[in-house]
């Protein structure tokens, strides 16, 4: 069972995080911002990137936003503890 569970984890980090690679590479185009592909990507990472989207370097006109990135790391961790706990109470 725990399993199971471990390997459903696993999957929905990595859709999780294949949405957010997909998204950061289409906001380099800016022809694909308004399809329904962008708008489904937008609704699903963008509560996963708002927390981090914060923290950037540079100012206003060159700021890197590295909330990809963080958010990635972030979903591992919470996985990663999740398994954790669930191996410790089954």
């Amino acid at each position: 069972m725990i399993s199971l569970i471990s390997q459903v984890i696993d999957k929905v980090i990595t859709i999780l995080t294949f949405m957010i690679i997909i998204r950061s590479f289409l906001s380099f185009l800016p022809q694909f911002r308004s399809n329904q592909l962008s708008r489904i990507l937008d609704d699903v990472t963008d509560p996963l990137l708002k927390p981090f989207q914060r923290l950037q370097i540079g100012g206003k006109a060159m700021a890197v936003d590295f909330s990809p990135i963080f958010a990635i790391i972030a979903l591992n961790v919470m996985g990663w503890l999740i398994k954790l706990l669930l191996s410790l109470f089954y």
